[in-house]
């Protein structure tokens, strides 16, 4: 497994082919978006995402370990007051990350998103 300074000094391409697989390679990749999306605007945690999002609370918690795990959020806190933020990774790749996002044949929704 690849520790966060391997992640985080990975070529583009490296990037551009996680950013594939993490929100683009898999049925929930809609809603990572969506999480992505929101976080970009703001630090929310958990629960304000499910209600913001309209996801059940257990299904923001799955893909924020997903996004976690890739090392794509970070979280400040702990336990229920866990605070989620977008990585320097994702944060220096946004444009990486909005070009697979819109090309992306299982998230074409996201234009929609993007507009709201």
């Amino acid at each position: 497994m690849e520790t966060k300074k391997e992640i985080e000094s990975k070529d583009p391409k490296q990037i551009k082919m996680l950013f594939w697989s993490v929100f683009a390679g898999s049925k929930g990749c809609i809603n990572r978006v969506k999480v992505v999306l929101k976080l970009k605007h703001t630090p929310l945690n958990t629960n304000q995402l499910s209600e913001l999002l309209k996801l059940d609370y257990k299904v923001v918690e799955r893909h924020l370990e997903i996004l976690e795990k890739n090392n794509l959020v970070t979280k400040v806190g702990i336990r229920y007051s866990v605070t989620y933020f977008l990585s320097p990774l994702l944060e220096s790749n946004l444009n990486l990350f909005d070009e697979v996002a819109d090309k992306s044949k299982n998230c074409k929704e996201n234009l929609q998103i993007r507009s709201s």
